[in-house]
């Protein structure tokens, strides 16, 4: 089935958290639903919708950033009680607005996350997750990583309380009281939960996860174990819609918006996209894109409801910047009808049409006082700055493609983005950016390596940028956001380069194939060695592990090759499958920051570890320098058939390239100084295999890319030849 889905606004409120909008149970069959919101300014609002226009319920003012709205009550009752999460308290209101519960947890951490199940409370901050039971201590649990978010298996079901944390340690930890029971490790950190049909399914044990990378899956948890049902990542043709991109899943629900009796999946993701699934199969096999609408800013709510008009279904969404909307199906030209020639339109609709040009005069009266008084403040001595404006950025590592997105989000429009780096890095396009894009340049010898220029259009809230690292290469990129206030003002932000920045958390390491060692000893704490692997590794937590050894491992988004850290004070030891320049990126990273530590370094390096790198990099350089070839007959070829009709005279290697032409320079254009790359890694690898022995062959170099140049007539077993000589 098609959805047939428009956009309604109802109201636009403070900006908003994750989770801060919820609809009220229904009082009957598609009757109209009551919202409530809570906002960055303390505000909580219930509203309903009237011919229209919203008409508030209630209004309370709690003067604290609101980061979690929940609804609860008594198990298996009506779930209309209205739960809000601010600083460290929790507080409970009636739908009519009447206060019944203050509550004080006493965290450290402000409340960034909350559950409700009968008369328990799940709150979680950063590290730290409490349950109460009654308003009293029930258990507690200190996280070793950022909790992302927090919920319970349906008590109804399961008799008992399951709590369930998402980490960004890519695990799903299963609490049993203060313990873990058990984890699951997802293939990326997972950034919201969601219920499987909100319940649970047949025997609730069935939990939908969402990632900061896109991905959504489904896990069956029992009571020691769990299974994976599937994951769907958004890369293949599904449905009627294509799913081309991966923003971080922030918020879902279950809803029946296709009218075939089966409850759909409702996404909403921080690049602005809204969809809708279908489960086609059940929860057997991943699910089918049915619709999807951008709204160009971050949401951070959906949910179904009947909200605008009874008998019409739609999803009740929110964004950052605190936009309250309906994607309803309700046909937007039911109240216009034609007849010969006439268009009649109804009085409901003309009441509109008529506050809408009033507005929109009130706003150029609005406009025009505003820039005449800006111009005589730019004048005084007085003007002032603005304030602070609040900001959403992150920047996430994708597995995919290993390359960085950088999305930035102000609350007001921006007129420009300045990146500067000191480190070389690669900018690749990005198919949703609207921004014109200009280099300016750099001088690499002041240690200024990137200097671009992003000019927004009008009324753009939120940029992505897409960026390639190259390890062994670290410093900062700092982003100077420029919005469109007077007087001008900008904001900097700063995100760290680490030194081997394409690796990957995982939570398994294969010690059957052939690694090599690096082994640290001397006078240093846990603590110490902890800070020294976070500057050389992303994605681990700032917080020293609680235990007296530490263990992590990665992955080479890259290349798919294996690290694994152990440490404890003392002694540190790093195990790394196959690529040997990665130990060396470490050992002279680790050299240059031990400081006054006196350090006894060890190596270890296999021989076997340097072919098989040179096997993993075989198809890979292979792919590019035939793409560069395609590439570069391209323009000879369009010439030649622009002259001649009939080109069926050209091979078959031709005559590919020339259909396919569009796509090829799409694929070269995505993956800019690819070739490159694969160029400096294997020189890298060549240098850094015998440096290990003591041996400089930095001269030797030219005949290496000699080798490279011409691998398309060669095979790999001269390039092995080479470097075993």
């Amino acid at each position: 089935m098609q959805l047939n889905l428009t956009r309604v606004d109802y109201l636009q409120v403070g900006l908003t958290s994750s989770h801060c909008v919820r609809v009220l149970p229904s009082s009957g069959a598609k009757a109209q639903q009551k919202v409530v919101v809570g906002d960055h300014d303390g505000l909580v609002q219930l509203f309903t919708m009237r011919k229209g226009e919203p008409q508030l319920g209630f209004r309370s003012d709690i003067e604290k950033l609101i980061t979690r709205v929940e609804l609860g009550g008594a198990l298996g009752t009506v779930r209309d009680k209205i739960f809000v999460s601010s600083g460290n308290e929790v507080r409970g209101y009636t739908k009519k607005g009447k206060q019944f519960l203050g509550f004080d947890t006493n965290l450290t951490e402000e409340i960034r996350s909350m559950h409700i199940s009968g008369s328990d409370l799940l709150v979680c901050g950063n590290h730290i997750y409490n349950h109460y039971h009654d308003c009293q201590d029930a258990s507690y649990f200190l996280a070793p990583d950022k909790i992302n978010d927090v919920i319970s298996l349906p008590a109804e079901k399961m008799k008992a309380l399951v709590p369930i944390l998402a980490c960004e340690d890519r695990l799903l930890r299963v609490m049993s009281g203060s313990d873990v029971l058990y984890s699951v490790e997802l293939p990326s950190p997972p950034s919201s939960l969601q219920l499987f049909y909100n319940d649970g399914g047949e025997h609730g044990d069935q939990l939908l996860y969402g990632t900061s990378d896109g991905k959504i899956g489904l896990v069956q948890l029992g009571r020691g174990s769990a299974a994976h049902r599937w994951v769907y990542d958004g890369t293949t043709n599904t449905g009627h819609v294509t799913a081309s991109h991966h923003g971080g899943v922030i918020s879902m629900d279950h809803y029946d918006m296709t009218g075939d009796g089966v409850r759909d999946l409702l996404v909403g993701r921080d690049d602005g996209h809204i969809e809708v699934f279908s489960y086609e199969d059940g929860d057997e096999s991943e699910p089918t894109l049915k619709f999807s609408l951008a709204c160009n800013e971050s949401v951070t709510s959906v949910q179904g409801a009947v909200v605008g008009n009874s008998g019409y279904d739609e999803i009740v969404a929110s964004t950052y910047t605190g936009w309250v909307f309906g994607v309803t199906s309700e046909p937007m030209d039911r109240h216009i009808s034609s007849e010969s020639g006439i268009v009649h339109i109804s009085q409901e609709s003309k009441q509109k049409i008529q506050k809408l040009r009033y507005l929109l005069l009130i706003s150029g009266c609005l406009n025009t006082g505003y820039c005449n008084t800006t111009a005589t403040n730019m004048k005084s001595m007085n003007a002032k700055t603005p304030s602070f404006l609040d900001h959403l950025d992150v920047m996430t590592l994708n597995r995919s493609d290993a390359s960085y997105l950088l999305s930035l989000e102000v609350q007001t429009a921006v007129d420009n983005v300045l990146l500067q780096s000191d480190v070389p890095i690669d900018l690749l396009d990005v198919e949703k950016n609207s921004a014109v894009v200009s280099y300016s340049t750099c001088d690499p010898e002041s240690g200024n390596f990137l200097l671009a220029t992003y000019r927004c259009q009008a009324n753009t809230t939120r940029l992505e940028v897409r960026i390639r690292t190259i390890e062994g290469q670290y410093g900062t990129l700092q982003a100077y956001i420029t919005p469109r206030l007077q007087p001008k003002c900008c904001q900097v932000r700063q995100y760290r380069i680490k030194p081997l920045s394409l690796h990957s958390r995982i939570h398994s390491f294969d010690p059957n194939r052939p690694y090599n060692i690096l082994t640290l000893k001397g006078q240093f704490t846990l603590p110490e060695m902890h800070a020294w692997v976070v500057f050389c590794l992303p994605e681990l937590p700032e917080r020293t592990p609680a235990e007296e050894q530490a263990e992590f491992t990665f992955v080479s988004t890259f290349l798919d090759t294996q690290l694994q850290c152990i440490y404890r004070a003392g002694e540190a030891v790093f195990k790394v499958r196959n690529i040997i320049s990665t130990i060396s990126i470490l050992k002279d990273v680790l050299n240059l920051r031990k400081q006054h530590v006196r350090l006894d370094i060890s190596c270890e390096v296999s021989e076997d570890s340097v072919v098989h790198a040179l096997h993993l990099l075989h198809p890979r350089l292979e792919a590019q320098l035939m793409l560069a070839k395609q590439v570069s007959l391209i323009d000879a070829l369009r010439e030649l058939g622009s002259h001649e009709t009939d080109t069926s005279f050209l091979s078959p290697e031709y005559q590919h390239i020339l259909d396919n032409a569009d796509d090829l320079m799409a694929q070269y254009r995505k993956q800019p100084c690819h070739l490159e790359r694969l160029y400096g890694m294997i020189t890298d690898l060549y240098i850094d295999k015998f440096k290990f022995k003591g041996v400089n062959v930095k001269s030797r170099v030219p005949q290496l890319l000699e080798i490279l140049d011409n691998y398309g007539s060669l095979d790999l077993q001269h390039l092995v030849n080479f470097f075993q000589c």
